[in-house]
């Protein structure tokens, strides 16, 4: 497939923002796997194949299970996520499909169970930011394969 268009040399001031939004969210004190997993959960929603091979091997390089990368679609099913993670996963899944779900009181009171008010935002934040690079990625079909993951890093 050929890419359509280079979002970030063509509107680099609204690149540059995006990836201050990542900066912040990789220090704002949740876990990495956790941020991962639900870019993943949320790429898997989407069909973005820059994306899930993007987090996929950032959940690797974080010493993420294959078990749990290839049982993700399915996580309500398998008993190895957290319920802080199921939380997450329900979440993501309610604001990926807002026009579908509306963002329901019962997932958010599952994620309120597992997060304080500023993890609850962050979490929220990841959410909305995922959703927003997989529109731009698919929009620009942007070739998955070439993303390298950055060495093993600490949570």
């Amino acid at each position: 497939m050929k890419a359509r268009f280079e979002y970030a040399k063509a509107a680099p001031g609204g690149y540059q923002a995006m990836l201050g939004l990542e900066k912040y969210l990789h220090n704002c004190g949740l876990e990495a796997s956790l941020v991962h997993l639900v870019k993943l959960r949320a790429s898997q929603i989407n069909g973005c194949a820059f994306c899930l091979d993007m987090h996929s091997k950032d959940l690797r390089a974080l010493g993420e299970s294959e078990q749990r990368l290839y049982t993700l679609e399915a996580w309500r099913e398998c008993p190895w996520y957290s319920e802080r993670e199921r939380a997450a996963l329900a979440w993501t899944e309610a604001l990926t499909r807002v026009a579908d779900t509306n963002a329901p009181d019962e997932a958010y009171e599952q994620a309120r169970s597992q997060f304080n008010e500023k993890e609850l935002s962050d979490l929220t934040l990841a959410i909305a930011v995922i959703n927003a690079w997989n529109r731009l990625s698919i929009g620009a079909r942007t070739e998955p394969g070439t993303y390298r993951p950055q060495t093993r890093r600490s949570e």
